[in-house]
């Protein structure tokens, strides 16, 4: 397993929080990744916006990593492959047509989101398999936006959730978390042209930053101050 990588139990399974930001469930032999958002920096170049394209291919580089580290035999997305229409460059066609050619045989599921219904579906010829969720894998049910379930494991994006640590633990580090409830499991945003919204946790909730060493569990702050709960953020 990559360096910094966290093993924890939840909704009965073994998870590895990865710190290349994507979730590791080796029974299952697979990898969950949310909020890639291909294409981005593309659109902002496209508009105007004096920004590299070049986000996608360290993204990529990343992902073939943890791939080929966890030997993972499927891959599923939590919604937002695709950040807009706009973004499907040729560069960035090109570059995402050689990752999947590399792989033919892993098995991709997108669970699709709201910038995939935007941006239209992926090529054909990648042989992703896209649904709409909720989608079940196991004994936990994949969908983009975070909703709770009672008779499921619930793992979600969407939110692209972040921390701050407490000032009292004395570096004020920021940066993309896991958030862990009960019953309800929200990934940080793949990708690294995303913005983020900083969470906080309430009650028997966790929060495991995703920090430059690696995954640490973040303790519960008494401060709100410019933090929400997940279904705050969710909107």
């Amino acid at each position: 397993m990559s360096p910094g990588s966290l093993t924890i139990e939840w909704g009965g399974e073994s998870l590895v929080l990865l710190r290349e930001r994507a979730l590791w469930w080796a029974r299952g032999e697979t990898l969950l990744m949310a909020d890639p958002h291909f294409g981005k920096a593309a659109a902002f170049r496209l508009a105007g916006i004096p920004v590299p394209e070049t986000t996608h291919d360290d993204d990529l580089e990343r992902l073939s990593r943890i791939l080929t580290t966890t030997a993972a035999r499927k891959l599923v997305i939590l919604g937002d492959f695709f950040h807009g229409k706009t973004g499907r460059t040729e560069r960035t066609l090109t570059a995402l047509s050689a990752w999947r050619a590399a792989r033919p045989d892993l098995e991709v599921i997108l669970v699709l989101g709201n910038h995939d219904r935007r941006a239209g579906p992926v090529p054909a010829e990648w042989q992703f398999d896209s649904v709409s969720g909720p989608w079940d894998l196991g004994p936990f049910q994949c969908r983009h936006e975070p909703q709770g379930n009672a008779d499921a494991f619930v793992l979600a994006g969407h939110v692209h959730p972040s921390v701050r640590l407490p000032e009292r633990i004395g570096t004020g580090l920021r940066g993309p978390c896991f958030y862990m409830a009960e019953r309800v499991a929200v990934l940080p945003a793949f990708g690294s042209f995303t913005g983020t919204q900083n969470v906080r946790a309430c009650g028997h909730e966790r929060i495991f930053l995703v920090g430059p060493e690696g995954v640490i569990e973040v303790p519960h702050t008494r401060s709100r101050k410019g933090q929400q709960t997940v279904d705050e953020a969710r909107g």
